[in-house]
């Protein structure tokens, strides 16, 4: 049987190997990874079966990679591995109806089509402008520090990303927490924090409620405004102009929370590390990246094989399905030294949480810069951090992140200016 253990970040080099049961292996299963400990099961994957097949009970099927050069290879290689059959997991044995308009659930050449008018609005220079807006935001995710009582950091955290892209999209700020809650049920329909009666309830709900929404905001909104939604606009149809829409709220407010969140919980987990980036403020960049692997917040996507395919653990077969698990790469020990150690010293980092090849992810040098901005305000101002209570993991199988951790947090006040 497989044992599973709460996943708390410590070294498993420290502790006694698990016994895992391949044959019971269920990384389908959202509660594994709420309550089990993927990172243990992956190890002995990338071990043991780095190319492991799973059977549903309802008879679908799949395939895991779990070594980085694998899963670099099924999400890069676009002609040996298709997303137009669905990217998420939770899509295995069902397909996916925005296929060929979404830009994650289109191949090239056609999703470089669907992905060129976000580029330069994208780009590092064009998204300075927008630097002060996510500096307020950051200090809107600390501010319930300020009446020196514990609260709970993901809830604080879970508005961060839209403040920022809600504004560069140019939707209404009135609508931004109706917008967060769905795209929260849409990346976690199994977590009790979004689930309504169930999955497939949650999911029709969010995604009628965000589909309506941007279907109406498409159609009412003048031409030339010149921001995401004006861009999205021009890709030729109300439906890519829809999916890209919802697509791209959700990468941004399914994911940046979780690294941020999770990279805190490694640094209460590894409190040398937390003295040495108070130490050294200078090191916030390295923190960040450091982070990105650690918590790899899309934990994994999902390809369908086009043709056979040789990979370091196996053979897939042509039209077999095939979870590509982005946490278990960013561990992999052939690729980072001491992989299992949280080091925001790391050097020479090459994780894969953006993605790899054509669809590495367009919000990466956002998400970027407001991690950075973020945790320059929260150590620029630490004074002292402890957790408050008990971790609850999300229930998901597509996103690796927090459900709730409560916090004590002292500050030091902003300047004037702030």
């Amino acid at each position: 049987m497989t044992v599973l253990t709460r996943h708390t970040g410590s070294d498993p080099r420290q502790e006694p190997a698990p016994e895992v049961d391949l044959d019971v292996v269920d990384l389908f299963d959202p509660g594994l990874h709420a309550d089990g400990d993927p990172h243990r099961i992956w190890a002995h994957l990338r071990r043991a079966a780095p190319l492991h097949r799973r059977t549903l009970p309802d008879g679908r099927s799949f395939a895991s990679v779990t070594r980085y050069h694998d899963v670099r290879r099924v999400l890069s290689d676009s002609r040996a591995f298709t997303s137009e059959r669905g990217s998420l997991l939770d899509q295995l044995g069902h397909g996916d109806e925005a296929a060929g308009q979404m830009m994650v659930s289109t191949d090239p050449p056609d999703h470089a089509a669907l992905r060129r008018p976000l580029q330069h609005a994208l780009q590092r220079n064009a998204l300075e402008a927008a630097r002060p807006r996510i500096r307020a935001a950051a200090r809107a995710v600390l501010a319930p520090a300020a009446d020196g009582r514990p609260f709970d950091l993901v809830t604080a955290a879970l508005d961060f990303p839209m403040t920022f892209t809600g504004a560069l999209m140019g939707i209404p700020e009135q609508d931004w927490p109706d917008l967060v809650r769905w795209t929260s049920m849409a990346a976690s329909p199994e977590d009790p924090g979004f689930k309504i009666r169930n999955r497939h309830a949650t999911l029709a709900i969010a995604h009628h409620e965000l589909f309506s929404y941007f279907t109406e905001q498409t159609a009412a909104r003048p031409d030339g405004s010149g921001d995401l939604l004006d861009l999205l606009a021009g890709l030729g149809s109300r439906a890519k102009t829809v999916y890209n829409c919802y697509s791209l709220l959700l990468g941004a407010n399914a994911t940046t929370p979780h690294a941020f969140t999770g990279t805190v919980l490694a640094l209460l987990e590894h409190p040398d590390q937390l003295a040495e980036a108070r130490r050294h403020p200078e090191l916030v960049p390295s923190l960040v990246e450091e982070g990105l692997r650690w918590t790899s917040p899309a934990s994994s996507f999902l390809r369908h094989a086009v043709e056979d395919v040789e990979l370091e653990g196996g053979v897939l077969r042509k039209g077999e399905a095939v979870a590509a698990w982005v946490g278990s790469a960013n561990r992999d020990e052939t690729v980072f030294q001491d992989a299992a150690r949280f080091d925001l010293r790391r050097t020479g980092n090459r994780h894969i949480t953006f993605g790899a090849g054509a669809h590495y992810c367009l919000g990466a040098i956002l998400a970027r810069i407001a991690l950075n901005e973020l945790f320059t305000e929260l150590l620029g101002r630490l004074e002292h951090l402890e957790p408050a209570g008990p971790v609850r993991r999300l229930r998901s199988n597509f996103i690796a992140g927090l459900g709730s951790m409560p916090v004590a947090m002292t500050l030091r006040p902003t300047g004037p200016q702030g």
